[in-house]
C-alpha cells in the first residue's frame, strides 16, 4: 500500500499563495488516483480537489473557485495543490489520499470513503 507524505504547509498571510506536494512511495505512483481534503477545527473534512489516474480528468469543491489547482507529476511521484490567493477560512489540516484507478482511468472521485489511503496532514495557516 502506498505511503503518503504531505508538505509545504506553513504560515501564509491572507492573499498569498502556497503549494503542497503529496508524495507518495512503496507503489507505483501512475496507478492511483489522487485527491486532497481538508479539515478545520471543529469542522468534519470535506473534499478539496481531485485528479484522475491518468491526469486528464480534475474536480474541485465549490468553494474553491478557481483558486486551486491539482495536478500531479508521475515522474515524481507526486501530486501538487497550488492555491492562490488564501483566505483565513483556508486554514485547515490538509491531506492527500490515494486510490487505485484502474476501473476507471479518468475517474477523480469527491467522496472520502472511495480512498483507502491517506497522508498524515499538513497544516495550512491564514492570518489575516
Amino acid at each position: 500500500q502506498p505511503q503518503l507524505v504531505e508538505s509545504g504547509g506553513g504560515l501564509v498571510q491572507a492573499g498569498g499563495s502556497l503549494r503542497l506536494s503529496c508524495t507518495a512511495s512503496r507503489v507505483t505512483f501512475s496507478n492511483y488516483a489522487m485527491g486532497w481534503f481538508r479539515q478545520a477545527p471543529g469542522k468534519e473534512r470535506e473534499f478539496v480537489a481531485a485528479i484522475s489516474m491518468d491526469g486528464g480528468t480534475t474536480e474541485y469543491a465549490d468553494f474553491v473557485k478557481g483558486r486551486f489547482t491539482v495536478s500531479r507529476d508521475d515522474a515524481k511521484n507526486t501530486v501538487y495543490l497550488q492555491i492562490n490567493i488564501l483566505k483565513p477560512e483556508d486554514t485547515a489540516v490538509y491531506y492527500c489520499a490515494a486510490r487505485i484507478g484502474f476501473i476507471d482511468r479518468t475517474y477523480a472521485s469527491r467522496r472520502p470513503t472511495e480512498y483507502p489511503y491517506w497522508g498524515q496532514g499538513s497544516q495550512v495557516t491564514v492570518s489575516s
